[in-house]
């Protein structure tokens, strides 16, 4: 295969992905998302159930917009990340891309508020999630050069997925203030601490 043939078909696999990424939100919009079936979701993209199930496990990674070029350039942004950035700043950094690919898609407080309305694909999104930030866990415990059970790594990582979470929690009572400053308040606050008079206090009966 040349290398214009490799693009060609990196682009095409892009394309099918994202319109069977978009078929799967606007019918979960329409009809809520228990109601749509991957049959309707491949007809809607012009695809058969096979292709989808080439690019999506089921329909709530395709109704979430699951991609796993994300996680892929994430892991590489954290591998190449600048020595003196803090681990955090990376972790704002993966989560702005993130960020911009979606609203480059438009898709952002649609797909958003579907999420939050709708405990299954919370639940599938917090599934999905764990094994976005187990790798990204193992990465940063490597770059921070701590052990890959270190609990200061996989604190942080999972702190930033918590800012995101609280971020469209907030943006949907709040739709006025861009998600992405709300995500910037969130990781402010974590880099200041959220509880700077925080002690540990033992607890009756313990020592």
């Amino acid at each position: 295969m040349t290398q214009a043939e490799g693009g060609l078909r990196a682009r095409k696999k892009r394309e099918t992905r994202a319109a069977l990424a978009e078929a799967a939100l606007r019918l979960a919009l329409e009809k809520g998302p228990d109601n749509v079936t991957v049959e309707e979701i491949a007809e809607a993209a012009d695809v058969s159930v096979r292709t989808f199930f080439n690019y999506f496990p089921h329909k709530e990674h395709a109704i979430l917009g699951r991609n796993p070029e994300h996680i892929e350039r994430a892991l590489d942004r954290m591998r190449e990340a600048p020595a003196e950035e803090s681990p955090l700043t990376t972790m704002r950094f993966i989560v702005h891309d993130v960020l911009r690919d979606l609203e480059g898609e438009g898709e952002l407080s649609r797909r958003g508020e579907l999420i939050m309305a709708s405990p299954h694909l919370l639940y599938q999104l917090m599934l999905s999630s764990f094994e976005d930030e187990r790798q990204l866990t193992e990465a940063l415990a490597e770059r921070m050069g701590e052990p890959a059970t270190s609990v200061r790594p996989a604190l942080i990582v999972s702190a930033s997925g918590a800012a995101c979470r609280v971020a469209m929690e907030r943006h949907k009572a709040d739709p006025d203030r861009p998600i992405r400053e709300l995500v910037d308040e969130g990781f402010q606050l974590l880099a200041e601490g959220i509880d700077p008079g925080f002690r540990v206090v033992p607890t009756k009966g313990h020592p």
